[in-house]
């Protein structure tokens, strides 16, 4: 009996992950078509199924990061599974350890698939890149401890 309600579980799990990529499915289509863009000046593209999402590596903006859209995750270095500082350490609010993007990265394909359409919007409403955005505190908090990415 058990067997079945592990088997169960796993299967409302991969269905709640097909809706969500579904419901952000617009999302996605934007970090594809930027990426896309990226890989005509020499991005990479790889799946990780960790985070759920396409990568485009050695994306070619800016001095350095990261950014997710929908099931995609733009990034300019080459290995996503590097450490980084939290907006809060720049903020000086932070003394913990730093984290590492792809996990801070992966909340964020998870806050999307959540959100779908209106994720950019609320994103935008409660402070953009910031570390007063309870969506990038979230993913932060997930970062750190791997619970709590939802706002």
């Amino acid at each position: 009996m058990r067997g079945h309600r592990v088997a169960a579980r796993r299967t409302a799990t991969a269905a709640m992950v097909v809706l969500g990529m579904l419901w952000t499915s617009p999302n996605t289509v934007l970090g594809l078509l930027a990426g896309g863009l990226g890989m005509l000046l020499g991005a990479r593209v790889q799946w990780r199924a960790r985070e759920q999402a396409i990568v485009f590596r050695r994306w070619p903006w800016g001095a350095g990061g990261a950014l997710t859209l929908g099931n995609v995750i733009l990034y300019t270095g080459d290995n996503l599974d590097t450490p980084c500082l939290t907006y809060a350490h720049r903020a000086g609010r932070c003394s913990e350890a730093a984290i590492v993007l792809a996990d801070h990265e992966r909340a964020h394909v998870y806050q999307y698939m959540l959100f779908g359409p209106l994720f950019l919007p609320l994103y935008l409403l409660c402070g953009g890149v910031s570390v007063r955005n309870p969506f990038e505190r979230a993913a932060d908090r997930y970062a750190q401890s791997g619970r709590g990415w939802c706002p």
